[in-house]
């Protein structure tokens, strides 16, 4: 059993299915698929499903998931958008093994479909333009009214079908519409479009079509045509379900799959639509779909995320079908909780202040033995060089400290984490700025491990690293993206930056890290002691310029709120 499949959660939606199977409905197989359109990255909404779809397959014995591109808007479909969903749903830990489709692969049996409803009467070819099919619509209290082309003969509408085909029309002369009922309570059953024309190059199959099926008569037949037994999707989606049991029912095929709906996933400090997300990416917002402040797969790897954590955090959140927002704390939790167990401990000063150890020897260099991580013996120790000239954080050191500022301070003494006791003696200022410019002190060296024999205490440890052997590096400090939990971006359609926290992204160009770091390999995590979790940017970090993200605080904001509630 994989790691994957260890832990079985339990929802509705497996209920129905365990119901199935037991009863030896769709002869009790579970065939399910992840069909995401290629017009943006995946974001963490998207994640939720990947796990639904190819968990539910994982979980069931002979259980298979299909992946599926619905690619049938090349106007807005790219092949780099299909490439990343490819490499996301692997790096999630998924695999298709041989069941890559594209909806593209279906294109000429659709189109076979499509004329077998107009020859049954059940299609036609409207030529009102698409305001005027949205005014014959009909409102929620107000029944639709009939296209005047609704009753086109049926020789009729095969040959403006096929010259829609041939490319003899221009886009938004014609559409091709499924005849069901414009007095239909749902409006979803008016008269839907199953087929426009669009005179677009498809990524895929080039110039061969200029007419593409919709989503809603695509996505049923290319289910039925895979044999899926479930197809699981949002909540936006069950007033489309009449319509997806229409079009099968009607040409009769032989697999007819059951359409299961169940909440998307909401998350604060965030947006989870495409479209919102791309308007980041064009109006510069953010640096591009991958940039670690984004919510999409593509952009939480950069940033460090863990595939691990994700799915944990997609088990957590569970299934259910009311709409509710997660808070990002939790996100923020279950990835600290992996990282915690998984990351090497290492030190890295991201505000540097000089300290000068006065009687340190002058040339020594010790090798100090550092564990990995405190609990994990395993993961083996690594040597830090210490010696007389260091760095700690700028804000470790007070000259005059308030009553309850612990660490360093004119005559206080502290830990270096590892090495020794030191105690300040000094402090050297710019005589023009009064800026200061280095610490003085002394250490003791009977206290080499960082404890006292005379059983001595003190109130803090500060990390540190030697200033001669340290790797200069860069670090990017992120944060949430948006100020508020829930940002309105329709309200702000004339100016997007105002929502948009200010503080979301702090770059730091003098950063020192110990040299263990010098030849970490991109998508490398570690925790730096005290500061939180990082890791190597994929794109911009090199054996040149180290160039390391902040994937999350140590601090626990989850915990803070769990323990409110439960108070």
């Amino acid at each position: 059993m994989t790691d994957l499949e260890s832990q079985v959660p339990t929802d509705f939606i497996r209920n129905i299915i365990a119901q199935n199977t037991q009863t030896k409905k769709h002869d009790g197989k579970v065939v399910t698929r992840f069909p995401p359109e290629p017009n943006g990255y995946l974001h963490i909404g998207h994640a939720k499903s990947i796990c639904l779809n190819f968990g539910i397959a994982l979980e069931n014995e002979g259980g298979i998931c299909y992946l599926r591109f619905d690619d049938t808007n090349p106007a807005k479909e790219t092949a780099e958008y299909m490439e990343s969903i490819i490499a996301d749903v692997k790096w999630l830990g998924f695999d298709w093994g041989d069941r890559l489709r594209h909806a593209s692969d279906y294109f000429d049996q659709l189109y076979e479909y499509a004329v077998e409803l107009i020859k049954m009467e059940k299609a036609y070819v409207c030529s009102l333009s698409a305001d005027e099919i949205r005014e014959y619509r009909g409102t929620l209290q107000e029944p639709g009214k009939e296209s005047p082309y609704r009753n086109r003969s049926v020789q009729e509408n095969l040959d403006l079908f096929e010259k829609m085909k041939a490319g003899a029309f221009e886009e938004g002369e014609h559409v091709l519409r499924a005849k069901i009922d414009m007095a239909s309570g749902n409006i979803n059953m008016r008269d839907p479009v199953i087929y426009r024309i669009r005179k677009v190059p498809h990524h895929r199959t080039g110039d061969r079509w200029c007419i593409y099926p919709m989503y809603d008569f695509t996505h049923c037949l290319s289910d039925s045509i895979e044999g899926i037994t479930h197809s699981l999707c949002t909540m936006e989606y069950e007033d489309h379900r009449p319509l997806y049991d229409w079009v099968l029912d009607e040409l009769d095929v032989g697999c007819h799959p059951q359409q299961i709906e169940f909440a998307r996933l909401n998350l604060s400090y965030t947006v989870m639509s495409k479209r919102k997300l791309l308007r980041l990416v064009q109006e510069g917002h953010v640096s591009g779909w991958d940039d670690p402040r984004m919510p999409t797969l593509a952009g939480m790897r950069r940033r460090g995320y863990t595939p691990a954590s994700i799915r944990t955090f997609c088990d957590r959140i569970g299934v259910g079908k009311k709409e509710s927002t997660v808070d990002l704390a939790l996100l923020e939790y279950t990835v600290r909780e992996d990282l915690n167990e998984t990351c090497p401990r290492v030190m890295g000063v991201l505000r540097p202040l000089r300290v000068v150890i006065e009687n340190y020897p002058e040339d020594t260099i010790e090798e100090l033995d550092c564990p990995y991580h405190p609990e994990n013996k395993e993961m083996g120790s690594r040597k830090v060089p210490f010696s007389k000239t260091l760095y700690i954080e700028e804000d470790d050191f007070m000259e005059d400290p308030p009553k309850k500022f612990f660490r360093l301070a004119p005559g206080r003494e502290v830990r270096l984490r590892y090495a020794y006791y030191i105690k300040c003696v000094e402090v050297v200022k710019d005589e023009k700025t009064g800026e200061i410019i280095e610490v003085r002190c002394t250490y003791d060296p009977e206290t080499k491990g960082g404890w006292a024999p005379d059983g001595r205490k003190v109130k803090a440890t500060l990390h540190w690293v030697s200033e001669k052997h340290a790797m200069k590096a860069e670090v990017r400090l992120y944060d949430r993206l948006f100020e508020k939990a829930n940002p309105d971006i329709e309200k702000a359609e004339s100016d997007l930056a105002k929502l948009l926290n200010p503080n979301s992204l702090e770059i730091l160009k003098a950063c020192y890290l110990e040299p263990s770091l010098k030849d970490s390999k991109p998508e490398s995590r570690y925790q730096f002691e005290r500061l939180g979790y990082f890791c190597a940017d994929a794109c911009d970090s090199s054996e040149e310029k180290l160039v390391f993200n902040r994937t999350v605080t140590l601090r626990d904001t989850w915990a803070k709120i769990s323990n409110k509630k439960n108070t």
